[in-house]
């Protein structure tokens, strides 16, 4: 039997930027990406939903608090709740943590100046459905693009993630003024991720990294195994 492409789902919001991007480097990754528009009342037959980078809405408010309200995410906290698996790229990180998708906020950068550079991340975590083809501590180079990417939670939450194990990825130096370097979160069931970095411009040696393909290609993966679950 040969092993379906999984079907993942890239969400369209006005102001997105780097919708196409990620559609692109799934399809690279043997997944079948489609777009799906913000005004979607209900998600299509998918494996797995991706908010992209970008600016939703012109980050009016703040980042994310006006694409929180689209039709289509009602649709993708129903999804999340099912077990789906759903994974934000920095905007797509901001609209999941205003929507309450995932725990804590992201706020101004500490410099109050935009970042983009490509920086080292430190795989806190392997065994989530977006890491399964990293290891434990590896170092990762994958670029960062935001001005509100200082990523915060109160000593409470904080220490709460942690004994849970929610902190996924750490950065390996100062980037953006994070509570201690966090990069990317999961929930408490560990099927929905939000992380700054943006691994779809890191999946071809010629941008300079590969290594965010081991990102995209671990939740291909694992859409995969979902999709053939369900057959």
């Amino acid at each position: 039997m040969t092993s379906p492409q999984p079907r993942i789902g890239v969400l369209r919001f006005p102001g997105a930027c780097d919708d196409r991007d990620a559609l692109w480097a799934f399809a690279a990754l043997d997944a079948e990406a489609v777009f799906v528009w913000h005004t979607e009342t209900e998600l299509p037959d998918l494996d797995a939903v991706v908010l992209p980078g970008g600016f939703s809405y012109g980050d009016y408010l703040r980042c994310g608090a006006i694409a929180r309200f689209a039709p289509a995410m009602a649709a993708v906290s129903e999804f999340a709740s099912d077990g789906g698996l759903v994974l934000g790229i920095c905007n797509g990180f901001q609209i999941l943590c205003e929507a309450g998708l995932l725990p804590g906020v992201l706020r101004r950068n500490e410099s109050l100046s935009f970042v983009c550079r490509d920086v080292p991340l430190i795989v806190e975590r392997a065994d989530t459905p977006f890491t399964t083809r990293c290891t434990e501590g590896e170092l990762l180079t994958i670029p960062v693009k935001h001005g509100e990417g200082c990523w915060y939670a109160d000593d409470a939450l904080y220490e709460e993630l942690v004994s849970r194990r929610q902190v996924v990825l750490r950065y390996a130096e100062p980037v953006n003024g994070s509570r201690a370097d966090v990069a990317g979160v999961v929930n408490d069931r560990g099927n929905v991720m939000g992380l700054m970095p943006h691994p779809e411009h890191a999946v071809d040696p010629l941008l300079g990294s590969a290594d965010g393909a081991l990102i995209l290609s671990s939740l291909v993966e694992s859409a995969r195994e979902r999709a053939l679950a369900a057959a």
